[in-house]
């Protein structure tokens, strides 16, 4: 069993027990999280797939851990001009464990 969900603008393939890293989300460790925004749910070789979510599906999780992601270097520069610019930037982020998917 496995569902298609959206979270931080993006879309992920989840199943019972995996552990995923998604946009930041507010809450502690241990925190139970309820995720509605289920585009498709595929049990026992049968797919559900919603307009554009699945009526009454959620995925169910914990919050394992709040971290950072890895560094991405931003440069920007225009040739002969003398104009350079580097930034950095390191994403927020939040372990998630999938407890079940209700749907």
């Amino acid at each position: 069993m496995y569902a298609v969900i959206k979270t931080g603008g993006k879309q992920y393939k989840v199943s019972e027990g995996e552990i995923l890293k998604i946009e930041k989300i507010e809450g502690n460790r241990g925190d139970a999280v309820s995720l509605d925004d289920v585009l498709m749910i595929s049990k026992d070789g049968e797919i559900r797939v919603g307009t554009p979510t699945v009526e009454g599906a959620k995925v169910v999780g914990e919050i394992t851990g709040q971290t950072k992601g890895s560094k991405i270097t931003v440069f920007k520069m225009k040739r002969r001009k003398g104009y350079r610019r580097k930034t950095g930037h390191r994403q927020n982020l939040t372990n998630l464990r999938i407890k079940e998917i209700v749907g």
